[in-house]
């Protein structure tokens, strides 16, 4: 398979012109890309680490290079309602515009070697090696995509060529131009809500709320890409019901009652390893909490749960796609997304289902080195 594929995938400079900023005095230029708005002087990177000043003009240093690509299930982003069953071709680069204390790929996100950058592909290349793998979609994934926004931009625009769906997994923490360039051409997007607190954002995370919400709101009602939510429930910092209701309530009320969200069991990490792992009945509660607040499809990640996996028909509660973490025990929802019971509507994209792709992660090689 490599073999086969090393004429499409040509290596790019890892140094591309950005876009989304502006000059200031002195040399100095202003990233536009996100909230953070960094101002950098000659040389200077900015709180991502992989944006820079190069000669008064910024530049992105990580186009074109990956830490490495795996074609993982859908459900891992995770995506219930998006082809449920189908595999995906997964990468991410390096850096992250967000400092979350309790990253769960830090050793991604928080990299500042970019000696990590292993693989190297063009957009073109991906595309050809997604089709190749027989890949239903390429997800930008690992650290934020937001940061290699230009890359991700370049590569779903590719993959749109050869029929390959393209999906998002961000924390949503970017300015509104940018976004409406970027999720037009996404197919679908798993957003991270870390918290529903502004002090959660600002203390572990580095951000403002805000600003996540508004990216939410924007994919939802302005584009046309597949939108589920994900928030991580750390003991004692984000689980308590009244936050978790509050955070259910919004949704239902501004994004509606079919948007899924999934509540994930954190396990210790980074900067926040004494802390205990989420208890299994957190996670229950939560999504029963936000059942209560309207929510049809609530899901719970990263235990084995069931229940908590399964998507169910809101209407005559009949399990439609049954769940144990990523492995799909059971399908009974016909290409037409409508329950065979009551044919009820069951938001998301489906397709004719076959053999699951299953829980496996097949880590690949897009180069010969």
């Amino acid at each position: 398979m490599e073999r086969d594929l090393n004429d499409s995938l040509k290596t790019p400079a890892s140094t591309h012109p950005a876009r989304w900023w502006h000059a200031l005095a002195e040399g100095r230029i202003q990233c536009d890309l996100c909230p953070r708005d960094c101002k950098l002087h000659a040389g200077q990177r900015g709180a991502c680490f992989v944006r820079q000043n190069i000669a008064g003009a910024m530049v992105l240093t990580t186009y074109g290079r990956s830490s490495g690509f795996c074609i993982d299930p859908i459900e891992k982003k995770p995506l219930n309602h998006f082809y449920p069953g189908s595999s995906i071709l997964s990468f991410g680069t390096a850096g992250c515009n967000l400092a979350c204390k309790f990253c769960q790929n830090w050793d991604i996100s928080k990299s500042k070697d970019m000696d990590r950058l292993l693989d190297t592909a063009s957009p073109e290349g991906i595309a050809a090696a997604a089709a190749a793998y027989g890949a239903h979609a390429v997800a930008f994934t690992y650290n934020d995509p937001v940061i290699f926004a230009e890359y991700a931009i370049d590569t779903a625009v590719a993959c749109r060529a050869k029929g390959i769906k393209t999906v998002a997994v961000t924390a949503g923490y970017i300015h509104p131009e940018p976004a409406r360039e970027f999720f037009a051409v996404m197919d679908a997007a798993n957003v991270d809500l870390k918290a529903f607190t502004d002090d959660f954002y600002f203390k572990l995370c580095g951000g403002h709320l805000q600003a996540v919400l508004d990216t939410l709101a924007y994919i939802h009602h302005e584009t046309n890409c597949w939108l589920e939510i994900t928030t991580l429930l750390i003991p004692g910092r984000n689980d308590s019901s009244s936050e978790i209701k509050a955070l259910a309530d919004w949704v239902a009320r501004e994004l509606g009652a079919n948007v899924p969200l999934h509540f994930s069991a954190f396990h210790p990490d980074w900067k926040m390893s004494e802390l205990p792992p989420t208890p299994p009945s957190t996670l229950t509660q939560a999504r029963r909490i936000a059942m209560d607040a309207g929510l049809n499809y609530v899901y719970t990640g990263n235990v084995h749960d069931t229940e908590g996996g399964t998507t169910f028909c809101p209407q005559c509660q009949a399990a439609l796609i049954e769940r144990d973490w990523y492995n799909i025990r059971h399908y009974d929802l016909p290409s037409d997304g409508r329950c065979p019971h009551c044919a009820t509507p069951i938001a998301g994209y489906f397709r004719r289902f076959g053999k699951p792709f299953g829980p496996r992660r097949v880590p690949v090689r897009l180069v010969r080195r």
